[in-house]
C-alpha cells in the first residue's frame, strides 16, 4: 500500500471533489453529499486566487499534482481528490464562468474575457494512492503541522479519526504527522470534549466550530482542568469521555460560558487572550459560585472576585512607575509649570492612597 510515483493525467470530469474533506466541517461531510453541495460549501475558500494563478500560468503545475484514490461514490467508481480539492474547485468554477454560468462574483470578474488553454481542464496531473490511509501522513505534515494549516477544529477531527478509526496511540500519530505527543493528546481530548458537550444539546453546533480554538486553549489552564475534572494526560481510551459523569452539570455550565446559547445568552468572554483569566476564575470557589448562581454573569466581576485581575493591576502600576522615572529625567526643565505642578499633586495623592492600601488594606479617600 503506497502512493504511486508515476504521474498520470485526467480530465476535470473524471475527478470528484472529496465529500469527506475535513475542511467542510464535521457535520457537513458524508458519502451522500453531492458534488454540487461540496462545491457550494467551498465557494468562500478564496478560490479566485487560484483562478488567477491558473489563468496566468495557463496550466496545472506538475509539482502541485493531486493525490487521489479510487473509491465507490454515488454508486460508481470515482477518482476522488483527497489532496487538492481547492485547486479542482477553482477549475470547476472557472469553467462554469467561461461557459456563462453563475459563479461567485470575484471569480466571474477574474475570468471575464479570459481564454485559457483547453489543456487546463483536460490535462490535470495526479498521483494515485492505494487508500486514504496512505495519504494520511502527508496530510498531517501539510495541514496539521505544515505551512497550509487547517483550522484547530479540523486538525483535531483529523487526529481523532487516526486514533479512533486507525487505533493509533498518541506517539504513533505524532510520528505519522510530525508533531509532538502532548500536542496530539490535547487535540484529541479537546475534540472528544467537543463531542461530549454537543451531546448535551444545549449549545448551537455552529458555536462549537467557531469557538473550538478558545476551548482548546482553555484546557491548558489548571482552572478548567479542575472544574471539569479532566486529566489532560489521559490515554485515548480514558479520554474518550474526558469529563466524568458526576461533572456533566459542570460541563453544561462550561459550554454555556464559553459558547453562549445562540440567543440572548452571550459567551462569557470573546477575546481568546482572556483564556488564562478564565482559568483563574475557575480556580476560585467564590468566583465559580457567582457564575453558577447568576443568570447573566459578568466576566469582569467574576475576575475581580477570583483575584485574577491582580497581575493586570500590578502591570498598570509598574508601567506608571516606569513613566514617572522617565519624567524625572526631564521634569526639572518645567519646574515653574502650573500644569506640571497639578499633575504631580494628583500623582502624589493617588500614590499616597496606593501606599496606604498596600500596607493596611484600607482605602483612604482623597
Amino acid at each position: 500500500m503506497a502512493i504511486s510515483t508515476q504521474l498520470k493525467f485526467a480530465k476535470i470530469d473524471d475527478l470528484c471533489l472529496d465529500p469527506l474533506n475535513p475542511r467542510l466541517g464535521r457535520n457537513k461531510t458524508g458519502r451522500d453529499v453531492s458534488q454540487e453541495q461540496v462545491l457550494e460549501m467551498m465557494r468562500d475558500w478564496t478560490l479566485d486566487e487560484l483562478v488567477v494563478s491558473f489563468l496566468e500560468s495557463g496550466e496545472f503545475w506538475m509539482h502541485e499534482a493531486l493525490l487521489v484514490v479510487s473509491e465507490t461514490l454515488y454508486g460508481k467508481q470515482c477518482l476522488v481528490v483527497v489532496e487538492g480539492n481547492r485547486r479542482i474547485a477553482a477549475l470547476i468554477y472557472l469553467r462554469k464562468a467561461l461557459s456563462g454560468e453563475k459563479v461567485p462574483r470575484k471569480i466571474a470578474n477574474v475570468a471575464k474575457g479570459a481564454k485559457p488553454p483547453k489543456a487546463l481542464f483536460d490535462h490535470i496531473p495526479y498521483l494515485k494512492a492505494d487508500s486514504r490511509e496512505d495519504i494520511e501522513g502527508f496530510l498531517g505534515f501539510r495541514h496539521v503541522t505544515g505551512i497550509k494549516e487547517w483550522r484547530p477544529a479540523e486538525k483535531a477531527e483529523f487526529i481523532s479519526k487516526l486514533i479512533d478509526k486507525r487505533k493509533l496511540d498518541y506517539k504513533e500519530v505524532a510520528r505519522k504527522i510530525g508533531s509532538h505527543t502532548d500536542t496530539v493528546g490535547q487535540h484529541y481530548i479537546s475534540y472528544r470534549l467537543l463531542l461530549q458537550a454537543e451531546d448535551l444539546r444545549s449549545v448551537p453546533e455552529e458555536q462549537f466550530e467557531e469557538r473550538f480554538s478558545v476551548m482548546y486553549l482553555s484546557l491548558r489552564t489548571k482552572g478548567v482542568q479542575k472544574y471539569l475534572q479532566i486529566d489532560i494526560q489521559a490515554d485515548p481510551k480514558t479520554a474518550e469521555k474526558p469529563v466524568p459523569r458526576d461533572r456533566i452539570k459542570q460541563l453544561a455550565n462550561f459550554a454555556l460560558w464559553l459558547f453562549g446559547d445562540g440567543g440572548d445568552r452571550r459567551p462569557l468572554f470573546s477575546d481568546s487572550r482572556q483564556v488564562d483569566n478564565f482559568g483563574r476564575i475557575l480556580e476560585s470557589s467564590k468566583a465559580v459560585e457567582y457564575l453558577e448562581r447568576t443568570e447573566s454573569p459578568s466576566f469582569d466581576v467574576a475576575l475581580r472576585i477570583s483575584g485574577g485581575d491582580e497581575p493586570e493591576i500590578v502591570e498598570l502600576i509598574e508601567k506608571a512607575s516606569d513613566n514617572v522615572q522617565m519624567a524625572l529625567t526631564r521634569a526639572h526643565r518645567y519646574r515653574k509649570s502650573r500644569r506640571l505642578r497639578a499633575a504631580v499633586e494628583r500623582l502624589g495623592e493617588d500614590t499616597r492612597q496606593l501606599l496606604v492600601l498596600s500596607r493596611t488594606g484600607v482605602t483612604v479617600a482623597c
